[in-house]
């Protein structure tokens, strides 16, 4: 199986038929998965916490603001409890894996509704313990054998994420100077796979800190790019392209 970096977007991504097709034509394109192991922008815990594995567990709907049809949409994905302890198994002693009772996010399970709408195959999320992205790297390496089992990893994230500092909410928005700057940066340093400078991003990256003002939509393409079978080859660029001027960027790992 490859890894992902997916930019994941807000609800309103399962309106915006070009995404959605994109994304689709993700799922489409790559080997059907065993199973799922997802991590969220949206779920930053350490010690590494589990998701819920029970079959139809709850959603979390963690947004505000947005129509009352997402707030009633489900992903009743099946039971997931060996993957969950396949995932925790490949950490070490020291490094015990908690589990909760937590559902899937929506930088999860809003992609995962487009990709794999029948929720038929099963899924954990895994919380993001660190921002730092020799960490990360690390701990996509340790995960890197579930690829060999069928497992499909994937970071979810937005390749920026300057919510704060945009002006114009239309989806079809140009993208700002910070945003496409910093896009065009990252796109380079993965062409020629330098995970140096891009583990650098905040001292080396342009648009920065607008790009990112936090960095936990950033930081799971480290969890991607750990995960990958040769560490500094260069992924391939699977959607790129503005979403309300922000990068919508996602790539693939071999």
């Amino acid at each position: 199986m490859p890894a992902l970096y997916i930019g994941h977007g807000a609800p309103m991504l399962l309106d915006d038929e070009l995404w959605t097709s994109q994304l689709r034509g993700i799922s489409a394109a790559i080997e059907r998965p065993k199973a799922i192991l997802i991590v969220s922008a949206h779920w930053e815990s350490q010690p590494i916490t589990l998701s819920n594995p029970a079959a139809n567990a709850p959603l979390v709907y963690d947004f505000s603001g947005f129509d009352r049809k997402f707030y009633e949409m489900t992903y009743n994905s099946p039971d997931a409890t060996d993957v969950s302890q396949l995932v925790a198994s490949m950490m070490p002693d020291t490094e015990p894996v908690h589990q909760s009772n937590r559902g899937l996010d929506h930088g999860a399970w809003v992609p995962l509704r487009i990709m794999y709408p029948d929720a038929d195959i099963p899924v954990v999320q895994m919380s993001m313990p660190t921002s730092n992205p020799a960490k990360l790297l690390e701990l996509g390496k340790r995960l890197q054998p579930l690829r060999d089992q069928g497992v499909l990893i994937i970071g979810s994230g937005f390749m920026t994420h300057g919510l704060q500092y945009l002006r114009n909410w239309s989806t079809e928005a140009i993208a700002p100077t910070w945003s496409s700057e910093f896009d065009a940066w990252a796109a380079n340093a993965l062409a020629v796979g330098d995970v140096d400078a891009l583990s650098n991003f905040r001292e080396l990256a342009p648009g920065m800190p607008y790009a990112h003002p936090t960095v936990e939509h950033f930081t799971p393409l480290f969890i991607t790019l750990g995960a990958a079978s040769v560490a500094d080859a260069a992924p391939q660029t699977l959607i790129d392209g503005y979403f309300m001027g922000l990068s919508k960027r996602s790539i693939l790992v071999a």
